[in-house]
């Protein structure tokens, strides 16, 4: 038993809410006193890695989303603590499985989400200067539930017990300018654990809120609707993950919430600049930011924006932006691809349009020293029909665009972004997603990250997945195997206890399951998913398919 494990626990005891004892407390009176305790543990490393990172090449990413899942279990895998404590706590009539009670932050959707969060997570591991920048959701996209075979969507009020893991940094505060109003982003700011290595990133989202409280004179003459406008219009911004946008007020709500926490996080990368002694004229070599779909290309024209305020005219200014920024693409859908009109840019963002206009300008120059024809020239345009494409502006002035898969990569340089990989082909490349381990199999699965680790004769396989190779010659071990499967059925039999007692559900554990989770929408092809269930349903019952495995 380590020092660190017992002090973690004495800690907890002191940062419980109502002085409630271990044993006694809630879930989430035990998690809150519990994470409480990690993050003091953790911050004289958090604070040292950020002073390692200071003066020096730093990268950021730039993401409406971030999955993070339940921030204790990983944490504590991280510091190497996960069984010593969980050991502590059953001495004192608790557990870390209760913490399953608690849902994790909802700061994102799929897989856009999940892929930023094992960036983070990898690049603490590798001890990378890379840090997050996104938006702190009150209720993030929904919660979704099942009724009468229709998908109900409710709030996912995530920080209802609290948000132990977040920091507010109210000094490091910044204004971002509405056509209408000016909103106050707040940074909250998170730790990214290395595994095993005490260097902690930081994944810093923005709060919007109304830079004075509420109208304290109407609300005298009690006209309280009108004295509360301001703070709700502001609150709004961050309020939801990807709000509806059917209508146009819905539009400018999106461009309003993308424009927030792309200037805010432009506004803080300058200040760190600029307090750490750098000169922003060579920003271009010492800083990178990577954008994670469309979502934040505003912070492109953004950065040029606020660089020509401090005087430096237009081409060096858009010279720097096409050093700093990277574009990671998505969707090969061309309705995914952001479009905004000028109209509803500049009634969100008076100013922002003219940037994106000058940069337009400055790719039908470039094109036509190229030699570019017209017609090319038109479909490469950043802005057509007085319509901003974002995803245009992202590979013009970005260094390089990446697709998130080999055969999807290859779709965007032959059809969707042809005309752009022909004139610009050395910009695209391929960075294939992954996935941590951690997560995804020592956290997950502790029984085959234990058997992995036997079999291996260290855990070097948590930071080095390629160390897996070397199980190849087990494969016709029929001892292995046999632990192997029985590992698996441990784990079937753990899903249909929870079933049962969740859902009162009971299921025969041979079951295959063949599971989609995802929100209910045409494009993520659930009536493909029933279709071929009716098919199998039919061969079934035409005695086509007779060797079918329940599932």
């Amino acid at each position: 038993m380590t020092n660190r494990a017992a002090e973690i626990l004495k800690k907890t005891e002191l940062f419980m809410r109502n002085g409630a004892e271990i044993g006694k407390a809630s879930a989430a009176e035990l998690h809150d006193g519990l994470a409480r305790a990690v993050v003091n543990e953790i911050a004289d490393d958090w604070r040292r890695s950020g002073d390692k990172k200071a003066g020096k090449r730093r990268a950021y990413y730039f993401s409406a989303e971030f999955l993070m899942g339940r921030a204790i279990y990983n944490n504590l895998l991280c510091l190497g603590l996960t069984d010593e404590v969980d050991g502590l706590l059953g001495k004192r009539g608790a557990a870390l499985g209760d913490l399953e009670k608690i849902g994790d932050a909802a700061l994102g959707n799929g897989g856009l989400g999940r892929l930023a969060a094992c960036y983070l997570d990898s690049a603490a591991t590798l001890r990378l200067p890379l840090d997050g920048y996104g938006i702190r959701y009150r209720y993030g996209l929904f919660r979704q539930t099942i009724e009468n075979c229709e998908q109900k969507e409710e709030p996912d009020d995530w920080t209802r017990h609290g948000d132990p893991w977040s920091i507010r940094r109210e000094q490091d505060a910044v204004t971002v300018h509405f056509k209408d109003q000016d909103v106050l982003a707040v940074p909250y700011d998170m730790p990214i654990l290395g595994y095993k290595t005490a260097y902690t990133g930081t994944l810093r989202l923005w709060q919007a809120e109304p830079t004075e409280p509420f109208d304290f004179a109407l609300f005298n003459e009690q006209d309280y609707d009108k004295a509360l406008h301001d703070k709700n219009a502001a609150e709004n911004i961050s309020r939801v993950l990807y709000p509806n946008d059917d209508t146009d007020e819905g539009k400018i709500l999106r461009i309003k919430q993308e424009y927030f926490f792309s200037s805010a996080s432009i506004q803080d990368i300058l200040r760190k600049t600029e307090r750490e002694g750098g000169d922003i004229r060579k920003l271009g070599s010492c800083t990178a930011v990577q954008l994670n779909d469309t979502h934040p290309v505003l912070a492109i024209p953004e950065l040029v924006r606020l660089l020509t305020e401090k005087g430096l005219s237009f081409d060096e200014a858009f010279g720097i932006a096409r050093q700093v920024f990277s574009y990671t693409n998505h969707t090969i859908m061309a309705e995914a691809l952001e479009k905004w009109k000028k109209e509803l840019l500049e009634e969100a963002v008076p100013g922002l349009y003219e940037m994106i206009e000058q940069i337009d300008e400055a790719l039908a120059k470039e094109l036509a020293a190229k030699g570019i024809d017209g017609k090319k020239t038109k479909k490469l345009a950043i802005i057509e029909d007085d319509t901003a494409n974002m995803a245009h502006l992202a590979i013009f002035a970005g260094r390089y665009t990446n697709g998130v898969a080999r055969i999807h990569t290859n779709i965007l340089k032959e059809r969707v972004l042809r005309e752009w990989d022909e004139v610009y082909p050395e910009r695209f490349q391929n960075v294939t997603n992954g996935v941590t381990q951690r997560r995804w199999l020592a956290l997950c699965n502790p029984g085959l990250s234990e058997l992995l680790t036997r079999l291996l004769g260290d855990d070097g396989w948590k930071t080095d997945l390629s160390r897996l190779e070397k199980l190849l010659p087990y494969g016709e071990d029929a001892e292995v195997l046999k632990e192997f499967r029985e590992i698996k059925d441990d784990r079937r039999r753990a899903l249909a206890q929870f079933l049962e007692q969740r859902h009162g559900i009971a299921i025969d554990t041979d079951t295959v399951f063949d599971v989609q989770i995802k929100r209910i929408h045409e494009y993520k092809r659930q009536l493909l998913n029933i279709l071929a269930v009716l098919e199998l349903y039919f061969q079934i019952k035409e005695g086509k398919l007779t060797d079918f495995q329940p599932t």
